[in-house]
């Protein structure tokens, strides 16, 4: 797999980073990693480095954006933080990726089973993941078709807030970013969000919560 180069970003569209991130995944769960020379690419990079995606995810063990998308050094910017938050930091960052580094795509990537999604369904109260938590709690609360044991001991209930976590993510991140609301709108970028199944390692993206254009 080739290095990126600024030239190589630049070709990108918003759409076909997303396609590159499928089919990372695609490989990644069908256990085809692709060939590349890491050390190689670290010094390639060494000089610049022109990511074509900003991925914001979980602080998960098993949520590895690297991995689960199979990408190589250079490839990606990798934003981790439990429950796949967003704060000013993050925003500040995603505005970095893509209006100074270049990158094309910037995907909110939710995982099955979360933990931080079970602690803001319990009400969890503990020091500084307190406040954490509670970032989380509007999406708790939107969740409005199960109205009975809703805690973290029903699954369903968890997973439908995982998706509507992400989704409210995506949608606060156009709504808190002038910078990234325009470049979506001059096609520039794209917004994307998706559940990883930690059982399977597939990633689903949610075609129904995406803004490619000014027209989503």
């Amino acid at each position: 797999m080739k290095t990126l180069t600024k030239e190589l970003q630049q070709s990108l569209t918003p759409e076909t980073a997303i396609e590159l991130l499928k089919e990372g995944n695609k490989r990644f769960i069908n256990n085809l990693k692709a060939n590349r020379n890491l050390l190689q690419q670290a010094n390639e990079t060494s000089d610049g480095q022109h990511p074509f995606a900003v991925i914001l995810s979980c602080i998960d063990s098993r949520t590895s954006v690297e991995l689960v998308f199979d990408q190589g050094l250079g490839d990606v910017f990798s934003v981790r933080i439990a429950g796949n938050i967003l704060n000013e930091d993050i925003l500040g960052s995603m505005e970095f990726g893509c209006k100074v580094a270049g990158a094309k795509i910037i995907v909110v990537l939710g995982h099955t089973r979360c933990g931080a999604i079970k602690g803001a369904c319990d009400h969890v109260e503990m020091g500084n993941l307190t406040s954490l938590l509670t970032k989380i709690r509007p999406a708790v609360d939107d969740e409005n078709t199960i109205t009975e044991n809703r805690t973290s001991s029903n699954s369903e209930f968890v997973e439908k807030v995982g998706t509507i976590n992400v989704k409210r993510t995506v949608h606060a991140i156009m709504e808190r970013s002038t910078i990234l609301k325009e470049m979506v709108t001059a096609g520039e970028i794209g917004i994307i969000g998706g559940i990883q199944d930690i059982s399977t390692g597939l990633v689903t993206f949610f075609e129904d919560c995406q803004f490619l254009n000014e027209k989503n």
